[in-house]
């Protein structure tokens, strides 16, 4: 049987261990790569990663976000980094990246940075006193000043994946792009979104998808369904 393509990552946004053990059994052996986040820590989280790579061979996106002062940070991913993932997600800023770069040691844990949440539009930026512009060049700066302190890659939305991947910075990292929808998806609360297709064509390594997956009648022919329209 052919490797699966590990350019699609399922959102394993359910609300315990057991209904996305359920999810990965259904997906099978069509599905390599999983992200469990924030939400699901208290319900078992950390042992659903080990369980699905150390027993069924996944790779595992472990989508924390974490922001606090360096020290903190640090000691946070070299905790992380004894489980063997392979993405851990913090926020942007350089001195958080850096000290997570720090913290993973020699592990082999990718650190990817969060640009802006891609639920996020500049009426939100506005409320958080982010500084005035559109949102691009923002994720754009972000992103280069990100990779400069030691990020492996980014998160940022679709929309400006081809952006990043155009950044002298850029050449060898990762760009992983949730806000990914079918065409006649959902939007959910996403607000800067594009389709697989067109995500991996401008640049994208990995597409995040949650919801047009587990809430398919059949969340197996739908994982099958976007691969199909992956460029070759």
């Amino acid at each position: 049987m052919p490797l699966a393509d590990d350019r699609l990552i399922v959102a394993l946004d359910v609300p315990n261990v057991l209904d996305a053990l359920k999810i990965a059994e259904q997906l099978g052996d069509t599905v390599s790569f999983y992200k469990i986040g924030l939400g699901m820590l208290t319900g078992g989280g950390l042992a659903l990663a080990n369980e699905l790579k150390q027993e069924f061979g996944k790779r595992i996106f472990l989508d924390m976000k974490f922001f606090d002062i360096g020290a903190t940070v640090e000691k946070a991913v070299a905790g992380i980094a004894q489980y063997d993932l392979d993405f851990l997600t913090v926020h942007g800023d350089p001195h958080v990246v850096r000290a997570a770069v720090a913290g993973r040691g020699d592990s082999n844990l990718k650190i990817l940075a969060v640009t802006i949440l891609t639920s996020l539009d500049r009426g939100d930026l506005d409320d958080c006193l982010i500084r005035s512009g559109d949102i691009q060049p923002l994720v754009v700066e972000r992103a280069r000043r990100a990779l400069l302190a030691g990020a492996d890659g980014v998160i940022a939305s679709p929309q400006e994946a081809g952006l990043i991947r155009a950044l002298p910075e850029a050449r060898g990292k990762l760009i992983v792009t949730p806000g990914v929808r079918p065409a006649g998806a959902a939007l959910g609360d996403q607000k800067r979104i594009a389709t697989p297709a067109s995500a991996i064509g401008d640049g994208a390594d990995h597409i995040v998808v949650g919801r047009p997956i587990l809430n398919a009648a059949d969340p197996h022919q739908a994982a099958m369904d976007i691969l199909a329209t992956l460029p070759k």
